[in-house]
């Protein structure tokens, strides 16, 4: 159960936080003329399909948003895109999910595009939690957190905004 005594980032927070990272996506590739911006399916893409209108909002940065379809209960299962591999080979590309937990999703998407040759390649998350059993960073992140084990983090996506529970 959620309940305002567990919450972490409100929905202005949230806002806030998109639209950091959003300047922070802008100015890593101010010298180029596309970014894709890469969500994992579920509430990775929502948060990518945010991202990419605060681009359209703060820049001229033509930002293209494609579906990542990973299954997070078998990461080992084939990983495929709503874009052709064409659509972003040599191209900046930013991986995007809501939370890095263990790491085990990001690092399989990250090896998903190793095998395309880009021009740079950066994630971003909006909750960051260090438990990681994987070698695998954000490069943009709204918020780290140091959790137990046990607690869980969960983004809630809605028409009335956006929050971040600790569960």
């Amino acid at each position: 159960m959620t309940t305002e005594s567990n919450i972490i980032l409100n929905s202005v927070q949230v806002n806030q936080k998109i639209k950091r990272i959003a300047y922070q996506i802008y100015e890593s590739n101010s010298n180029e003329k596309e970014v894709i911006i890469a969500g994992i399916i579920g509430n990775g893409f929502v948060f990518a399909e945010k991202l990419v209108e605060t681009l359209k909002e703060i820049s001229t940065l033509k930002a293209t948003i494609c579906q990542v379809n990973i299954n997070k209960k078998k990461p080992l299962d084939p990983i495929t895109t709503s874009l052709q591999v064409k659509d972003y080979k040599n191209k900046s590309l930013v991986l995007v999910d809501d939370v890095l937990n263990s790491g085990t999703t990001l690092i399989y998407g990250v090896k998903h595009f190793l095998d395309v040759p880009l021009k740079r390649f950066k994630t971003a998350v909006l909750v960051n939690r260090n438990h990681k059993k994987y070698p695998i960073k954000a490069d943009f992140k709204g918020v780290s957190l140091s959790t137990s084990i046990k607690e869980h983090i969960q983004i809630d996506f809605s028409e009335k905004g956006a929050k971040a529970y600790l569960v």
